[in-house]
């Protein structure tokens, strides 16, 4: 299992929205992607404009081969009715350790 982990600076005003339009939008456009296997978000509660999206894709593959148009198209609706009122700062990508 992989992690793409990706640290966003939102406006704390507008975080309930953007918590909502999260789920709408790329929530639901990445759960049609093979190797999605699910989504957690992360709230700070010592900084509100905080907020951590934790995704787990089954392979580095499956996750990767998502192409840039779709990826595109997704960012462009989010961020039509979102405005620039957010920014990723920081995108990670984590390997699942198993014992075995």
């Amino acid at each position: 299992m992989v992690i793409e982990l990706l640290k966003c600076k939102v406006d704390p005003e507008l975080r309930e929205q953007y918590l909502q339009l999260d789920a709408e939008v790329w929530t639901k456009a990445l759960a049609k992607c093979p190797g999605f296997l699910g989504k957690e978000v992360w709230l700070n509660p010592k900084e509100a404009s905080e907020v951590i999206l934790v995704i787990r894709w089954a392979t580095k593959e499956q996750w990767k081969a998502i192409p840039e148009e779709f990826l595109l198209q997704v960012e462009n609706i989010f961020s039509q009715q979102m405005g620039q009122t957010y920014q990723i700062v920081e995108s990670v990508e984590y390997q699942v350790y198993r014992d075995r």
